[in-house]
């Protein structure tokens, strides 16, 4: 049996090629995840171009773009034109300007406007996220002829599921069909009797991408059109890229909501320099609000002299405050993205929060007092012979910092979407750091209130 020839002119030994091609898609994919970018392009070299396609079409195949410059070039512009147009424009993006416009050289003039279509939209968008690849009749065919071109076409689209009836004139889109309407009308029955009688559901390019996974669910569809000012569809964005979207956003804002900056590839595959500048500037922003914290302790410095014992119910005080405020906004953002509330919405949510803060501190409040009377009637502390008035001031100073906390919580996630931010920002970190400088203040304000005249 002769050697089969790879893509990068090397002989490959056919028993090690089989071996490779009964791998699964996925397990290669994972595999060429933990190889040095050299090793996996000669691993992909190697591999035939139907082979080559299916594992670049996964989108869990990270560092695709620099995978590409791997590949000899008559290769990888076989490969990019193969693959679905919106992830091969997923893969682009990935890429520097110099890189992404050697690539497109690779291309016929019909792939590259194509793709460069598409990566003029923002990501994020419907524009980024649809392809191109989608089955559309005339209203004037029948369902037999729509059944005939699907069957010619199908290997090159990305869904066969949905079918887009335009306008013979305009092409301006008409109407939706799913395949099952298709398949249980009649086969001289004209493609508008067994489309539905509502109006088709569609987005604009510009359309975010948590507005596109919202209508696909409520609307139970597989894909959504694309429609531009003249009601012509531009593409489609399937289900498939909707989850895969949703699910990078997910985790991209699981680490904001830690103080990181977004980072799209593996952990152990993050370089030191990366992995520095993503932290620091978080870090950075954290520690100097935190010096707005020493600066309140150093105001009310003599009433720390005097009543000492303020100081042990600071940590209990801070973090209290904090965690109240990480959980309402956890809450609101998660209701900000799911479309549950809109900006409008903020004041029903603060009428909501004030109560639910007060309540929640006054079961921490009644803790706290409790704690106290406990440790000082069975000697374990003694806070000394005004211990009542202490307790009394750690317990109303819980009630304001959660009232202040939840209420600051749930209202950051709106000031930052009504200023064009991303709601998660409001992260945990910079919600604590917040609440424990006005948390500071306010637990020393009521200490002057309650204590005036006794330990202060």
């Amino acid at each position: 049996m002769e050697n089969i020839r790879s893509a990068s002119g090397e002989n490959v030994d056919p028993i090690v090629l089989v071996e490779l091609l009964e791998e699964h898609d996925a397990d290669i994919v994972a595999q060429l995840n933990e190889l040095d970018l050299e090793t996996a392009g000669s691993i992909l070299a190697e591999l035939p171009l139907d082979r080559v396609i299916e594992i670049f079409d996964r989108p869990e195949l990270t560092r695709a773009g620099d995978l590409f410059l791997e590949l000899p070039d008559e290769f990888a512009g076989q490969v990019l034109k193969g693959m679905s147009a919106d992830r091969a424009a997923d893969t682009l993006r990935q890429l520097d300007p110099p890189d992404r416009t050697k690539l497109l050289g690779l291309l016929d003039f019909e792939t590259a406007a194509s793709l460069k279509l598409l990566l003029a939209y923002p990501e994020g968008t419907a524009g980024s996220m649809m392809t191109t690849e989608f089955v559309s009749v005339p209203s004037t065919f029948t369902v037999a002829e729509t059944l005939k071109l699907i069957r010619e076409v199908e290997h090159t689209r990305e869904t066969i599921y949905a079918i887009y009836v335009l306008d013979p004139q305009s092409r301006a889109l008409v109407q939706t069909v799913t395949l099952r309407q298709l398949i249980m009308g009649q086969p001289d029955q004209s493609i508008l009797e067994v489309a539905p009688d509502r109006e088709p559901v569609w987005v604009g390019p510009d359309t975010d991408r948590e507005e596109v996974a919202r209508l696909i669910s409520i609307h139970d569809l597989l894909a959504v059109p694309v429609l531009n000012a003249r009601h012509r569809v531009l593409g489609i964005v399937t289900v498939d890229d909707v989850v895969d979207a949703i699910l990078a956003e997910s985790m991209e804002d699981v680490q904001k909501f830690g103080g990181v900056e977004g980072i799209a590839e593996p952990y152990l595959q993050i370089g030191f320099i990366e992995m520095i500048r993503k932290r620091a500037g978080w870090l950075c922003a954290l520690f100097l609000g935190e010096m707005l914290t020493a600066s309140a302790m150093q105001h009310y410095s003599d009433e720390l002299e005097k009543a000492v014992v303020l100081t042990l119910f600071i940590p209990l005080i801070m973090s209290s405050g904090g965690n109240s405020g990480s959980q309402a906004t956890s809450l609101l953002i998660r209701a900000l993205a799911l479309g549950q509330l809109r900006l409008r919405d903020w004041w029903r949510v603060a009428i909501r929060e004030i109560p639910t803060g007060i309540t929640l501190g006054v079961i921490l409040g009644v803790i706290g007092i409790v704690r106290i009377t406990i440790w000082q009637k069975l000697g374990i502390f003694d806070y000394g012979e005004h211990w009542v008035l202490v307790a009394l001031t750690v317990g109303l100073g819980l009630v304001g910092i959660v009232t202040f906390g939840s209420l600051m919580g749930s209202m950051l996630p709106f000031v930052l979407k009504r200023l064009g931010f991303d709601p998660a920002s409001a992260s945990a970190p910079f919600v604590a750091t917040l609440v424990d400088v006005t948390g500071l203040m306010i637990y020393f304000s009521v200490a002057l209130l309650v204590l005036r005249g006794t330990l202060l």
